[in-house]
């Protein structure tokens, strides 16, 4: 009988490990469901606040709306009084910049800077995480208080802004609490840490957003959310029309 004992012990083990297995095409899944407004317009106030060794801290202020399911996002600064009325308006897959004192648009990345902030474009446009990255490791670990899965994705093309991403990811709800932005040479760029955050019409939205750059050490940034609301929104806010028209 002890001869069976090995083989027992193996198939416990390989049956244990392939319990403990996530889905992770079900878990990306529900996190895009979660976070992305497919069904509602989204609009917030957002307060971005970069602080930088040897200077005084920055902060802007902006309206923010997007547009989930037709890939539409505007951002209208409202202060610094310098920047009141630069813009960002996405269309798709492309995003422009306008500037009301030269009344001219031109074209901006997902992968720059957000005006002259430590936050970067894409901080603040939906993610498909299912269809934009593949999976290529995974495991376990403990966030504070909470069991988390952690996973690393790699960019399925070079369109998207962020190549490589390490999540860290409530076991019990699916929601991100953390995050690591790598390049295409894994070198890391950003750690972003999501403390909480709010329920709005079943999905869930950051209240806060908290950045540290790994490249320019010493600079963080904060990027809050007040004000959220899912009114529908003319069609005429996301296009160019708009964006010239609130700077008259």
């Amino acid at each position: 009988m002890k001869k069976f004992v090995f083989p027992l012990i193996l198939l416990l083990a390989a049956t244990s490990a392939f319990a403990e297995t996530p889905d992770w095409n079900r878990i990306l899944t529900h996190i895009d469901d979660m976070t992305n407004f497919n069904d509602n317009d989204f609009s917030s106030e957002i307060t971005v606040v970069t602080a930088k060794p040897g200077e005084d801290n920055t902060v802007i202020q902006a309206r923010y709306f997007r547009r989930d399911k037709a890939k539409q996002m505007v951002i209208v600064i409202l202060k610094p009084d310098v920047q009141k009325g630069q813009a960002y308006l996405q269309q798709d897959d492309d995003l422009w910049f306008y500037d009301p004192e030269s009344r001219k648009f031109a074209f901006s990345s997902m992968k720059d800077r957000f005006s002259d902030s430590g936050a970067q474009n894409s901080d603040f446009s939906s993610v498909q995480l299912h269809v934009d990255y593949s999976v290529e490791s995974s495991g376990e670990d403990k966030l504070g208080k909470f069991d988390v899965w952690t996973v690393m994705l790699r960019a399925k093309d070079k369109s998207v802004a962020v190549p490589g991403l390490k999540l860290w990811i409530r076991k019990d709800n699916d929601l991100v609490l953390k995050q690591e932005q790598y390049s295409l040479s894994n070198r890391l760029l950003r750690t972003l840490a999501i403390p909480s955050y709010q329920t709005v019409s079943g999905h869930f939205f950051p209240v806060m957003m908290l950045e540290v750059d790994n490249v320019k050490v010493g600079e963080k940034t904060q990027i809050t959310f007040k004000d959220v609301s899912i009114a529908k929104l003319p069609d005429s806010v996301y296009s160019k029309s708009y964006l010239e028209r609130v700077n008259q």
